[in-house]
């Protein structure tokens, strides 16, 4: 195979370079000019090419031809493989705290050296600690050494990160324990969507949106209102196009507690998580009836938002505007086969913008669409 995907998408095409693991979107004639450039088209047999395509003088041809090349040099030479290196770290004799979750059908322990590595990870799963000690599947460690955070699994070394890309050491776990929870290497998974997942039982359906949009908030209240809470801010999906159950607690903004406390009143007690970074303070509630067996195939993609001055409106958007909105908070497996299964299933999901401050509409109209009835 090449050295890039393509696939059309509307009037353009998504481009994804194997090298960087990277996803444009581009007109056309750039798609053609990459195929050439990847086909080892002569510089003057692509010249003649384009100047039957595109009605500029030739000084800017040649420029737009060089600029084209570049764009694909800089993404076909790049590797995204990680390096592997020698690390020489010193594991902790005392940690400051040794917990116990049961996940799926195993227990894992997890040891954090300071209350900070325990706040990247445990408010979310503090529904699934178990309190009696057991018998464990997986030993993960986690502590510093040297200025960056170390990940050890069973005292195996896995990776270190600096404090100022956390967001990268908690990426990482949380795939370590996807792949733990349902036994399948990380190449079984097309990817991981910063975004929340419901079920009707038979379907899963995405939302998305940026953070404060209220993505967590209409998880919980579809979660009240007879749903199922398939994943909160994690969504894996699997190399059969399903959506699999992620675990963690949903996180409910301090300005949500009080839509929801009819539904869940034990939020009313619940602990404060201050991510003073992030600008946040969130308390969290276990997801009803955690069903790992459902691995469900997408219905749709909803860029959801709440807005107090709209009662309920729902509109389909482009496929272009939602990959653009979907790519940079995902993490896209970088194996081409399933780079191009993720490009087949983004391709034939509908898109839509609900933006809603009536609740009971809007668990209707996501009850509808489920239904083929909007």
């Amino acid at each position: 195979m090449g050295a890039f995907l393509t696939k059309k998408i509307e009037n353009k095409n998504i481009v994804w370079f194997k090298g960087s693991n990277t996803y444009l979107i581009v007109e056309s004639v750039i798609a053609s000019i990459f195929s050439k450039i990847d086909s080892k088209t002569s510089l003057i047999e692509l010249e003649i090419w384009c100047s039957k395509k595109i009605d500029i003088p030739k000084e800017i041809l040649l420029d737009f031809i060089s600029r084209i090349h570049k764009i694909y040099k800089d993404h076909t030479t790049n590797s995204n493989k990680e390096k592997n290196i020698d690390y020489f770290y010193k594991s902790p004799v005392l940690f400051f705290s040794e917990k116990q979750y049961s996940i799926h059908n195993y227990i894992f322990k997890i040891q954090f050296e300071t209350e900070y590595h325990e706040s990247k990870m445990h408010p979310i799963f503090s529904h699934l600690e178990i309190d009696t000690p057991s018998n464990y599947n997986f030993s993960y460690k986690i502590f510093d050494n040297e200025n960056s955070i170390v990940f050890l699994k069973n005292n195996n070394f896995i990776g270190k990160w600096t404090k100022d890309n956390v967001h990268l050491f908690q990426g990482k776990l949380s795939m370590h324990l996807l792949i733990d929870i349902y036994n399948k290497p990380e190449r079984d998974w097309l990817g991981v969507f910063h975004a929340s997942a419901i079920s009707n039982g038979k379907e899963s359906m995405l939302f998305l949106g940026d953070s404060g949009n209220g993505k967590s908030t209409s998880l919980a209240l579809l979660n009240a209102h007879g749903f199922s809470c398939i994943a909160d801010d994690f969504v894996p999906i699997d190399t059969h196009k399903n959506i699999n159950v992620y675990p963690a607690a949903i996180s409910i903004k301090k300005n949500s507690i009080k839509t929801l406390l009819p539904f869940y009143p034990e939020l009313e007690n619940a602990a404060e998580y201050h991510f003073k970074k992030l600008h946040k303070i969130v308390r969290y509630i276990a997801p009803q009836e955690i069903n790992y067996s459902q691995k469900l195939k997408c219905k749709a993609l909803i860029f959801i938002k709440y807005n107090p001055e709209i009662e309920l409106e729902i509109n389909s958007i482009s496929q272009i505007d939602a990959f653009q909105q979907l790519i940079p908070d995902s993490w896209i497996s970088p194996l081409e086969e399933n780079a191009a299964i993720f490009l087949d299933w983004f391709l034939e999901l509908p898109c839509y913008e609900l933006t809603y401050s009536n609740t009971e509409k809007m668990i209707k109209t996501v009850s509808n669409i489920f239904k083929d009835e909007l």
